[in-house]
């Protein structure tokens, strides 16, 4: 299942669990309740089916002295298409500096002019 179908099925405290992890980049489990305003075992639930459904990862971690879970946004489904024209991938996409003026753009441009 894909992210974006998994997300429609969540309730509104799941939706409200995984936009609070989404704007903080990362929180540990023990704050997010709290900023969720319910219950530990509420937010564990919550948690727990954010995770299931890979919306969210969660590492075990160590704050104020007590274990708890460090909760991140998963690596959202990206969509590599855009990168792409037919079988070659942008040539602006790696490590080396490519010259806007190279052969290798200038095939790619061509190939994305022909696709459409």
């Amino acid at each position: 299942m894909s992210m974006a179908a998994a997300e429609e099925n969540l309730s509104e405290d799941e939706r409200a669990g995984l936009e609070l992890i989404r704007e903080t980049g990362g929180i540990h489990q023990s704050d997010f309740w709290k900023e969720l305003d319910v219950s530990s075992r509420k937010g564990s639930r919550i948690v727990d089916s954010l995770a299931e459904q890979g919306l969210i990862q969660r590492e075990e971690t160590v704050y104020d002295g007590h274990n708890t879970y460090y909760l991140t946004p998963a690596p959202r489904d990206l969509n590599f298409s855009l990168l792409m024209a037919g079988d070659m991938l942008s040539p602006f996409i790696g490590d080396e500096e490519i010259d806007a003026r190279s052969d290798a753009f200038s095939q790619w441009v061509m190939n994305l002019a022909y696709e459409e």
